[in-house]
């Protein structure tokens, strides 16, 4: 059992009833920050792991059963068994452009939008409460995204090896890329377009990772 297993199920889990990590810790009972990114590590870099306390609290709060959390653990999409996932109702959600999404102010140290500078743009049927649009600038994602094309990101989608991504790194540079592969120690990152370079970047030099769930192609 692996780490990075237990807390992308404990995402999955959220994002299918419709919360962020923040939202489902609240849920159960927990301080909002309780499974927020920033606190999967420790300070000194060892990893952090969820207790079994908040665990229980989390599967009592959504209804789910042990075994199904279990089947998400070890590589499930979705559960079985489990409370339906809570509908969200037509909303707006915040957008700004990819080049812009660099700068001071737009994102919280999770991940998260804030602050006034963002417009607004109508939302698909996507669940995540902290889910945010980007309007693609340069041409490193063609011919999969465009110049122009808006995407829909969601922190709390789970990411795997192959999903389209948007990456923030510690220097502040936002880009969109293709996960090439995720270990301990460092994340591997594709352009689409061969005239764009790929990247490697150790873990400490990356803030977050979030997965692309729509695009209006």
């Amino acid at each position: 059992m692996k780490h990075e297993d237990i807390w992308r199920a404990l995402d999955t889990l959220a994002a299918e009833n419709g919360l962020s990590a923040s939202g489902l810790a609240k849920r159960a009972g927990l301080d909002a920050t309780t499974f927020n990114p920033s606190k999967r590590r420790l300070r000194d870099g060892r990893l952090r792991w969820p207790s079994t306390e908040s665990l229980a609290k989390v599967l009592d709060a959504t209804g789910a059963s042990l075994e199904a959390f279990t089947a998400l653990v070890g590589g499930a999409r979705t559960l079985s068994g489990s409370a339906p996932p809570v509908r969200p109702v037509a909303r707006r959600i915040p957008l700004i452009g990819l080049a812009q999404a660099g700068g001071e102010g737009f994102f919280d140290d999770g991940g998260y939008p804030v602050g006034g500078g963002w417009d607004e743009v109508s939302l698909p049927d996507i669940a995540d409460p902290n889910a945010y649009a980007l309007e693609i600038s340069g041409d490193s994602m063609e011919p999969v995204f465009r110049d122009g094309d808006m995407v829909i990101v969601s922190p709390a989608a789970p990411i795997r090896r192959g999903d389209r991504v948007v990456v923030r790194t510690a220097a502040g540079e936002v880009m969109a890329k293709q996960l090439a592969r995720r270990s301990a120690k460092r994340i591997e990152l594709l352009s689409l377009n061969p005239a764009h370079q790929d990247f490697v970047f150790d873990l400490d030099q990356v803030n977050w990772v979030h997965r692309i769930v729509w695009a209006s192609q």
